[in-house]
């Protein structure tokens, strides 16, 4: 293996790794609810960009088979690059919306894609004392980049739109940002990532072998034991908050004659982006030392009460209608605290589900899974506002976290 210092090229790959994810999924909310677009449009549009997560065990076996993971790696992230330059020029003209939409899903197909071979990599190019190491390392850059798609990106964005006046120029501002920074990381991850031997194209596949490794690893996941508890678990555990998530950005950017909260971009971008992240990491990580302790059984209920009580805080704003932004900021704190800390149990849960011969394959159809649970209701979630306004919406929220504890009691634990 060529020697390449981890701290070279791990918090980079995972800075990158997050980046688009959170651009795709939240960025893209704030960005279009500043340009007038709905949020019937906004949820359902940007909800439909979950769909390559949601199908990424399908392609994942080609990322493994057909080049290296390290060609995917630069390749993918100049892909991604390139659909950033691409929203910046089209921002400004009179069809942005369908155009903007269209790099949008050329940066999340890239991006799923780019998520398969990094996550091989990693354990490709470290030894497996190397890999416990940085797993905490890799999930606190992961977490640093959505820090920065949430906050620091949208709070510059805020400041542009203050000095130029424009809306649609000081986003586009901000994407050719990020185009030029995600198009230098590509370029140093081809000069800096390591060739491990094993990183190599397999050789001898054939279109038969692939049809029948593809038809085993289905198989044995639908046939798994309590497959349905597990299936509906994985797709009512977040039932509330996949609606919740399209919403609570505009909710906050809403003007008070419509029921929202009329902060400013800026001020949306410090709670999310920099007290709501801090307050997401801290509850996974407490969520993370929990479980260790304890293990998985003994938190879960805890923990699914974690991610849904704290939607209440939402409720309580649409009808208490605040103007202190330390109360906001509160509400979204204990709000992002919960999920961090509830969100642990499940990702805890798929690994669990997953073990067995196919472990990484499984894994990957769970997520898949989890993707298709945030999806669907996002769809129709701002639908669902505009007809009821925010007050009952955040009150449906509630009521949709309800499900998951019915699912509760009859899952099962072979192994933690």
């Amino acid at each position: 293996m060529e020697k390449r210092n981890p701290w070279a090229w791990i918090p980079s790959l995972y800075f990158a790794e997050g980046l688009p994810y959170v651009v795709v999924m939240t960025l893209s909310v704030i960005m279009y609810k500043r340009l007038g677009v709905s949020n019937t449009d906004i949820a359902l549009f940007t909800s439909w960009l979950y769909f390559p997560w949601v199908i990424k065990p399908i392609w994942s076996p080609f990322v493994d088979l057909v080049k290296t993971k390290r060609w995917w790696i630069y390749s993918m992230q100049l892909l991604i690059g390139g659909g950033m330059a691409g929203v910046a020029f089209v921002l400004p003209g009179d069809f942005f919306l369908r155009f903007t939409l269209a790099f949008f899903w050329l940066m999340a197909f890239s991006s799923a894609t780019h998520d398969i071979a990094a996550d091989g990599f990693y354990m490709l190019g470290l030894t497996e004392e190397q890999q416990a190491f940085f797993i905490g390392i890799r999930n606190t850059f992961y977490r640093v980049a959505m820090l920065t798609g949430q906050g620091l990106l949208v709070m510059l964005a805020g400041l542009l739109e203050k000095s130029t006046g424009r809306i649609s120029f000081a986003w586009s501002l901000v994407f050719f940002v990020l185009a030029g920074g995600f198009i230098a990381l590509a370029l140093w991850h081809k000069y800096i990532l390591p060739r491990p031997a094993s990183d190599a194209q397999r050789p001898n596949i054939t279109p038969h072998t692939i049809f029948v490794e593809f038809g085993n690893t289905f198989v044995s996941f639908f046939s798994k034991k309590r497959i349905v508890p597990a299936l509906l678990f994985m797709l009512t555990y977040r039932l509330g908050e996949s609606q919740l998530v399209k919403l609570a950005s505009p909710f906050l950017l809403d003007e008070r004659e419509v029921g929202g909260l009329a902060l400013s971009t800026g001020e949306v971008g410090f709670a999310y982006g920099t007290v709501g992240v801090i307050s997401l990491l801290l509850g996974g990580v407490l969520g993370g030392m929990a479980i260790s302790r304890n293990g998985l059984r003994a938190w879960l209920w805890p923990m699914a009460l974690a991610i849904s009580l704290p939607n209440l805080v939402y409720l309580y704003m649409a009808y208490a209608m605040p103007e202190s932004l330390f109360i906001v900021n509160a509400c979204v704190a204990i709000e992002q605290f919960g999920y961090g800390f509830g969100f642990t149990a499940y990702t805890m849960y798929l690994m669990l589900f997953a073990e067995g011969e196919y472990k990484t394959s499984h894994y990957a159809i769970s997520t898949g899974f989890m993707a298709l649970g945030m999806m669907l209701p996002g769809m129709i979630s701002g639908w669902i506002q505009e007809q009821i306004g925010y007050q009952y919406f955040f009150i449906w929220v509630m009521i949709c976290c309800l499900p998951l504890f019915v699912v509760l009691p009859f899952l099962r634990f072979k192994k933690e």
